[in-house]
């Protein structure tokens, strides 16, 4: 995700860095994954949710060191303010819109699973909320949930909730906080590792592939890139060859493909401990020299007008895209193979670019009462209204048992 405007709260946001078109690409590429591995296309393609992880704690974290650079310390509301802005419109339209949808056209079933689910959404605990109820997420295919997917954006808020209160006190420390940044996030990233390979149960990853604790590693690794130290190494590679840094960035590439179309994730057991790490590393090195190389061939790829306007619209269109899935399912339409993914994709890319341009970057972008104490409120408001719709919508009755059917 690009870093955002500067909010009107708190001291001076950092200045904005220099907006990357290939990272827009990377976002494109990403949710092409994604949108593969739902259709059941492309085994590996639930990788570019990790692409995702790194692209965020990358962005994220330099945005994060700017600022303590220019002011010295982290101004937590205003950041926690832009990550509001940025995330919960959309999210909270897709919210009300499906589950909506969903009582008026959906079995009851799924039903009482979008409003069980829902409120754990709306505080960013769906993940947990998930392993509780021992909802596999390898069962894809099976008993749906149309808010399964938002484990991954729960993965995040809650990194974004964490990270900044560490940066914030490494901050306070005085001077070479980047250093001290770049110490902490290896560190956790070793640390998330280790959990990684003590709690994975092969008959079902599920929990350590939607664990905040065990998916960290993605996240923080994108952090490490972002350090001066990672930062200043990548851009002497740079200047030093540019064809070494080309052939590096063209390897991490290939490292990136062979991963996604090796990878199962339920057969391919050396992805937990140590491939899914792998995988995130190399796009921790990929996105680095992409962002200090911008005219190489890798980025210059990447840049690809198609691509990069998809990247554009990613944020929106992984919202949207799995309940496309399971509420135009093929036994709903009749459709199969490629010509039941085109009219997803179609679907799912409309709705996302409207929620794009018509709710999220207006918001994002132009809207000043999202700002401030009328953001404040409107916050408050939105907060409300979904803990309402949770409420407010009527469950259907559970299904009744015949105990005296089982004698």
């Amino acid at each position: 995700m690009r870093p955002d405007p500067s909010a009107t709260v708190g001291p001076a946001a950092p200045k904005r860095g220099r907006h990357l078109s290939a990272l827009d690409g990377l976002r494109g590429v990403a949710i092409i994954g994604v949108l593969l591995f739902h259709t059941g296309h492309l085994d590996g393609g639930f990788l570019g949710v990790d692409l995702f992880f790194v692209l965020s704690g990358y962005l994220i974290t330099g945005l994060l060191l700017r600022e303590i650079e220019a002011t010295g310390r982290v101004c937590l509301l205003a950041f926690w303010g832009r990550r509001l802005r940025r995330l919960l419109p959309a999210l909270a339209l897709m919210l009300v819109g499906v589950t909506l949808l969903v009582r008026a056209v959906g079995s009851p079933g799924l039903v009482r699973s979008t409003l069980a689910d829902g409120p754990w959404v709306q505080a960013n605990l769906v993940n947990w909320h998930l392993l509780a109820r021992s909802a596999g997420y390898w069962d894809r295919f099976g008993a749906d949930r149309v808010f399964g997917h938002l484990w991954s954006i729960a993965v995040e808020e809650q990194f974004y909730l964490l990270w900044p209160l560490l940066l914030a006190l490494v901050a306070l420390r005085g001077p070479r906080a980047g250093t001290r940044a770049a110490v902490l996030a290896a560190a956790l990233a070793a640390a998330s590792l280790l959990v990684t390979a003590l709690l994975v149960d092969p008959a079902d990853p599920t929990r350590v592939y939607t664990g905040t604790d065990t998916r960290a590693f993605s996240l923080l690794l994108g952090a490490l890139a972002a350090t001066p130290s990672v930062r200043h190494l990548s851009a002497r590679l740079v200047e030093r060859s540019a064809g070494a840094a080309t052939a590096t960035s063209a390897l991490a590439a290939a490292v990136v493909t062979a991963l996604w179309l090796l990878a199962d994730g339920t057969a391919s057991s050396w992805l937990y401990p140590g491939g899914l790490f792998a995988h995130a590393l190399a796009c921790a090195v990929l996105i680095s020299l992409t962002a200090h190389s911008p005219r190489g061939p890798v980025a210059r790829a990447l840049s690809w007008e198609p691509l990069r306007w998809t990247g554009l619209i990613s944020y929106s269109l992984y919202l949207w895209h799995w309940p496309v899935i399971v509420l135009l399912s093929p036994e709903a339409t009749g459709l199969t193979g490629w010509w039941w993914t085109s009219v997803v994709c179609a679907v799912s890319i409309g709705l996302a670019a409207a929620s794009t341009h018509l709710v999220e970057n207006p918001i994002r972008f132009r809207a000043g009462w999202a700002t401030g104490r009328a953001g404040a409120l409107a916050f408050a408001a939105v907060m409300v209204g979904l803990a309402l719709l949770w409420i407010a919508v009527p469950a259907p009755p559970a299904p009744s048992v015949d105990v005296g059917a089982l004698d």
